[in-house]
């Protein structure tokens, strides 16, 4: 008879937990900056971005000096996490003011976010940066090593005994994530390249939602915990890409721009990952690894 705790040792448990705390967190995301910018105005919002920043390099170096998979990659997790929020969307959310970037859409209204302006012209500093991701021999991404061994692009052997930073991983790839995705869903969003309603970004839309489903579908096999939540970031960055258009098309509301219409479902989803986080930190690894020793020789 397996307990209720036991069961969160277990696949589907481990990758789906794993999953929504991702996937709730990009929209809480948002949540956060329209926070920000309210509550500090205009006048201190970029003080306070600064501050969430200096949050993010303090989780990152508490995660790189720790030993401790588990809540090393969560730190690097939430690390990256509130570098991009603070320092990176902010500092766009600046220069737009700055610049006094005004965009006039096809209805004749202005843009609302002309910040997103200024983030479509990070792609090329974003593509270039990333060759050294793409073709790094220790990587350990799926993706990019898919490419790697079927069009020789291989650089070498990864190096023996090579010790990777887990909470160091976990940041860049959760801002790398974000990063490329946002300017996927930016450039096919421009009136000027596509439009949201061309039949390019709805091909996207049905093909981003069958790959994150296939690796949803993945993730619910893992047993291992810290493996999962890395493999959790881009498959639910990737789902939440899809969940993005939909609001998008206007078919949901994005609730998470209007905390204070919605101050107690927040409430509730941040007290509900606040708690599936805690016991993805306390799995037990001798149990879960009994369990799956288990499993194979049964």
């Amino acid at each position: 008879m397996k307990t209720v705790k036991e069961l969160f040792y277990r696949p589907p448990f481990v990758g789906l937990l794993a999953f929504v705390v991702v996937f709730i967190t990009q929209g809480l995301g948002h949540t956060l900056m329209v926070l920000v910018e309210k509550f500090f105005g205009s006048n201190y919002q970029f003080q306070a971005a600064f501050i969430l920043g200096l949050l993010g390099t303090i989780l990152l170096f508490i995660g790189m000096k720790n030993d401790k998979e588990v809540p090393a990659t969560w730190l690097g997790y939430f690390a990256g996490f509130f570098l991009w929020t603070g320092w990176v969307e902010f500092s766009f959310v600046f220069y737009a003011d700055y610049l006094n970037i005004v965009q006039i859409l096809p209805d004749g209204s202005i843009n609302k976010f002309p910040e997103y302006l200024v983030m479509q012209s990070s792609i090329g500093v974003l593509m270039t940066s990333l060759l050294y991701f793409f073709f790094n021999r220790e990587t350990k991404c799926n993706f990019f090593r898919f490419f790697q061994r079927n069009m020789k692009l291989s650089t070498g052997k990864p190096t023996r005994g090579y010790k990777r930073n887990y909470a160091a991983v976990t940041a860049m790839e959760t801002v790398y994530v974000i990063w490329f995705f946002y300017i996927v869903l930016l450039l096919l969003y421009e009136d000027s390249f596509v439009g949201d309603q061309h039949p390019l970004t709805y091909a996207f839309f049905f093909i981003n939602t069958a790959w994150s489903l296939y690796l949803l579908y993945r993730l619910s096999k893992f047993w291992n915990v810290t493996r999962a939540i890395r493999y959790a970031i881009p498959t639910a960055i990737i789902a939440y890409t899809s969940y993005e258009i939909v609001g998008r098309w206007g078919i949901l509301v994005e609730f998470w721009v209007y905390p204070k219409e919605y101050m107690m479902e927040l409430a509730i989803i941040i007290g509900a990952i606040s708690v599936g986080i805690l016991i993805a930190i306390f799995t037990p690894t001798g149990e879960k690894e009994k369990l799956y020793k288990e499993k194979n020789q049964g």
